[in-house]
């Protein structure tokens, strides 16, 4: 599995741990790597999972019913056959464990842009885009998130990867296809798809003026894992634009995108700390809006037991 700088988390009511055991049995190569748990939060004690999907981590929480996923994040699945033995073979099989109890918005088909695709919302309510790549092409990465830049965010992808691309500094453009005229609502020239590296992560933006009556919220969010303190406050500053939004390292940027920015060894100290150091974690970074990171080094170090002293 790659340490991506970038991770992408979804939000459940309390479906965490069994979403992620589905898509590890779903997709080939992926697994579920750590169940926790985080103590005394808001919504009570909230199960954590860190699983990936063929390199691609993710990250999942069970928190409650604030937030309800959508397809203005979904993710592309790139079965390259150049890549991969029987990618159609294996795309078939993807499609139809994703599309049980799931909802279809673009029939698996041909299209002009490949042989092979699909676009379906599964059990758990997170879209998913399967394609069959050519090989010819750019290699690209088997898992790609994707925004959807729609409703008030409509036509604002291109300088949102612009925005995206100033802000890391570590990244570029990838392929860039837009809307010719006469494929209204969308106007003409803004982005039918493009995508981007942020960092060691690809990552796509569509535009779509159509109404769809969803658009970015909490639900599905990008965790950002920075190495120390100054790039956390760089990376803060160049994205936050909702005050109001700013909580426990979470932010919302000038598109309506879901962000949180946190050091990379909060993970560690998640997955490795004992109960009594999670529980100060939590307590630590509960009250922040930027992460302190050595205000949490501090709680989760300070939480440790005497040597002897027994924990449950």
């Amino acid at each position: 599995m790659t340490d991506a700088k970038i991770v992408p988390h979804l939000w459940f009511d309390r479906e965490a741990v069994e979403a992620a055991t589905f898509y590890a049995s779903v997709f080939p190569r992926s697994e579920v790597e750590h169940v926790g748990k985080l103590p005394g939060t808001p919504s009570g004690d909230c199960d954590v999972v860190a699983f990936h999907i063929h390199g691609q981590p993710f990250l999942a929480i069970s928190a409650g019913p604030l937030f309800t996923r959508n397809p203005s994040v979904s993710f592309i699945v790139n079965f390259d056959p150049g890549r991969m033995q029987d990618a159609a073979g294996s795309l078939e099989q993807v499609w139809a464990r994703l599309s049980e109890r799931g909802t279809v918005r673009m029939p698996l088909g041909a299209y002009p842009f490949s042989k092979r695709y699909g676009w379906v919302e599964d059990r758990y309510g997170v879209s998913w885009q399967l394609i069959l790549t050519d090989p010819s092409g750019e290699e690209r990465p088997f898992v790609v998130p994707s925004l959807l830049f729609c409703g008030k965010a409509a036509g604002q992808a291109e300088k949102a990867i612009e925005h995206y691309v100033q802000v890391f500094g570590d990244a570029r453009r990838g392929a860039t296809v837009r809307y010719p005229e006469g494929m209204g609502p969308d106007r003409a020239g803004t982005l039918m798809f493009a995508d981007f590296r942020l960092g060691d992560t690809w990552l796509a933006a569509m535009d779509s003026a159509r109404m769809h009556g969803f658009g970015f919220n909490e639900a599905i969010s990008l965790l950002v894992q920075c190495e120390d303190q100054a790039e956390l406050d760089r990376l803060w500053a160049g994205l936050s634009a909702d005050p109001a939004s700013e909580q426990c390292g979470w932010l919302k940027d000038r598109f309506g995108v879901s962000w949180q920015v946190a050091p990379r060894e909060l993970q560690r100290m998640v997955r490795q700390g004992t109960p009594e150091q999670v529980a100060a974690l939590v307590q630590a970074f509960l009250p922040m809006r930027k992460l302190d990171v050595a205000t949490l080094r501090r709680a989760f170090e300070q939480a440790r037991p005497l040597p002897g002293q027994r924990h449950a």
